[in-house]
């Protein structure tokens, strides 16, 4: 029997089986060769891979995953240029804790960091409101409404031509905002009015080829995400307005939580970094410190 070699980029995985996607876009079902296993090198979507297909064989073999250059546990992706972390200026209450968690996890990985306020058309004061909240930590946030169409071109310009994930509580409206964004029609999910939080839609992550180059990624949303655990020093790093003001303070490391002469604390008080955002950032230190006492329980 004949085989062919090729390479692709894992569109998605379910079950065992992977579709990857080659250069001249045809996609083939694949699975991991018994030597990944062993290796304990499991595909995720958006790796590169090296495959094997047998001539007349419904399926090929994954032989090699190509050197990543990001990863992540949770969403499980690799190769992300930007993560679009949306949260919802109406209902569901957005959960800006999980929004910085997501954020962290993705800065820590080297993926860049876009702050989306979807449905700011149901409540513009309050995504407003969001937006100052992280002035100062990264790209400006971009406020959109996927319903109405306000905003997407804004998005779309910040996102053309790179790999990118949408990522966020259940409910957001992520998938919404894929479909706004490229003309799709992905599955999406109306609002539980009981609990008021998204149903889930999403149920594997997904990555679509569209047009102008990029990929998008649909992934699951989340109620609940620790982040990693490291070194409490470190968390500080993953905050662009914090490492801004890195050397300032009278303490060498700082963690900007509650020491005296702090060039943060000082710009909290001043206003120039939210306190709510710094409030988040302390609850996740202390969450962080406790995680690295006990990592060896």
């Amino acid at each position: 029997m004949r085989e062919t070699e090729g390479q692709g980029v894992i569109l998605q995985g379910i079950g065992g089986f992977y579709t990857a996607r080659d250069a001249s876009g045809a996609e083939h079902i694949l699975r991991a060769q018994g030597k990944l296993r062993r290796e304990r090198m499991k595909p995720k979507v958006g790796d590169r891979v090296a495959f094997i297909c047998g001539e007349g064989e419904e399926q090929g073999w994954i032989s090699r995953v190509l050197p990543r250059k990001n990863a992540l546990t949770r969403p499980p992706v690799a190769n992300i240029d930007v993560m679009a972390v949306v949260v919802a200026a109406a209902t569901p209450q957005p959960d800006l804790l999980l929004a910085d968690r997501l954020m962290v996890n993705a800065r820590r990985a080297g993926i860049d960091v876009q702050l989306v306020v979807n449905k700011c058309d149901l409540d513009g004061e309050q995504a407003r409101e969001i937006a100052r909240q992280y002035r100062g930590a990264g790209p400006e946030p971009i406020l959109i409404s996927a319903a109405s169409g306000a905003g997407v071109e804004a998005l779309r310009a910040r996102l053309s031509g790179r790999i990118c994930a949408l990522a966020g509580q259940s409910g957001a409206g992520k998938s919404t905002t894929i479909n706004a964004l490229y003309g799709l029609d992905l599955e999406t999910g109306d609002l539980s009015r009981k609990i008021e939080r998204g149903r889930n839609t999403t149920r594997s992550c997904r990555l679509i080829p569209v047009a102008g180059g990029g990929m998008v990624l649909d992934t699951p949303g989340f109620s609940l995400l620790e982040t990693d655990v490291f070194d409490p020093v470190e968390l500080k790093d993953s905050y662009p307005e914090l490492s801004a003001l890195e050397g300032r303070c009278f303490f060498q490391p700082c963690y900007h939580a509650s020491e005296p002469r702090c060039a943060v604390r000082e710009a909290v008080a001043r206003g120039e970094i939210d306190p709510r955002r710094h409030a988040r950032y302390v609850e996740l230190l202390e969450e962080m410190k406790q995680r690295w006492r006990d990592r060896y329980d």
